[in-house]
């Protein structure tokens, strides 16, 4: 990891928090920091609700407000915490090919055959291209600051943004498993024709190899076809629905009897996919695909801490979805901040 120099030894944590541009008031810059927290402002193939696309501008604005002491990892904020200014790039490109995605989806919620419309089909092509863009910076850019010793940390944008980041992991990890908690199991292929579409991110990251377990939690609206992958994976994929854990509660099995039980399904490494979604909609009520159910903020926690009590490592995160709201912005910072400090456990 990055030694960190000056600014941070002479931080004061219990100070009024600064609007200083960075993650939580830290003074810290890319070089200083040993996290590095990608914010993806991208939304291209949403279908319901836009506004996740200022979800990481959001969770910067509201980061200054939280206090830094972390009950798990007092000393979290030692490891320096930086956010790189928001790619202008993507925010245009993920404008201008927005209204090409919204045709296609139009048409297909219409059920318009799109092999019988040729300029249907070139505005799926210009989007999925544009997809294919962002993944790759978002390589680019993780690959660079995996290969200084840093980690890393995804903030979107919609579900699609992580998988050029799980791409750069995947070249340093031969084994590892993704806990992904969401109410939508995202394992629709190529949805609505989108390729990166934010409901495929589970279905493509599965494409690497490396990526042992899929573990999901808090799944409470998918399609006939989801079930079936999952039903057909042969252990691959273990999901926990939302209705289960529910009814567990009620049956009086304690929700840490049940964290136990899920993270056991994990291998020792361990990548945590975060939709906004998965919570309780009270909680980000603005997020792109809310459903009625999902998780408590502390259940989530207390879900996470289990992944480091039970001796596994977390290698990444993305938090996704989170929407264009201040409250939205202020859950968001406080899972941002947890999943760094359990990271640097």
């Amino acid at each position: 990891m990055t030694t960190l120099q000056n600014p941070l030894q002479s931080f004061d944590p219990s100070g009024v928090g600064l609007d200083n541009g960075n993650l939580y008031g830290l003074p810290c810059d890319y070089d200083t920091a040993g996290i590095i927290v990608f914010g993806v402002p991208w939304e291209v193939t949403v279908s319901y609700h836009t506004g996740t696309a200022q979800g990481p501008k959001r969770v910067l604005e509201a980061s200054p407000q939280l206090d830094l002491y972390d009950r798990d990892n007092p000393e979290g904020w030692r490891q320096g915490i930086y956010m790189p200014p928001l790619p202008q790039h993507l925010i245009d490109l993920s404008q201008q090919v927005r209204e090409a995605a919204q045709r296609v989806i139009q048409a297909t919620e219409e059920g318009l055959a799109m092999d019988r419309q040729p300029l249907l089909q070139e505005d799926l092509a210009l989007v999925n291209h544009a997809c294919e863009q962002m993944t790759g910076w978002l390589y680019g850019q993780a690959t660079t600051a995996l290969d200084q010793g840093k980690r890393v940390g995804v903030i979107g944008g919609d579900h699609s943004v992580p998988l050029g980041y799980l791409q750069a992991l995947a070249e340093r990890h031969t084994d590892f498993g993704v806990l992904h908690i969401d109410a939508h199991a995202d394992l629709r292929r190529a949805y609505q024709g989108f390729g990166y579409s934010h409901a495929s991110i589970m279905y493509n990251l599965l494409g690497l190899p490396q990526v042992s377990r899929l573990v999901q939690v808090g799944i409470r609206d998918l399609c006939h076809d989801e079930v079936a992958l999952i039903e057909q994976s042969a252990g691959r994929i273990v999901t926990h629905y939302d209705s289960v854990v529910k009814e567990n509660l009620y049956r009086g099995i304690p929700w840490m009897q049940q964290c136990e039980a899920i993270v056991a399904a994990l291998p020792e490494k361990v990548y945590v996919s975060f939709d906004a979604d998965g919570l309780d909609p009270k909680l980000c009520p603005s997020t792109g695909t809310p459903v009625p159910g999902g998780l408590e903020l502390e259940e989530v926690f207390c879900l996470l801490r289990q992944v480091v009590r039970s001796g596994r490592q977390i290698i990444g995160f993305d938090l996704c979805e989170v929407g264009d709201g201040e409250w939205d912005g202020n859950v968001g910072a406080r899972v941002v901040y947890k999943l760094c400090c359990l990271m640097g456990l």
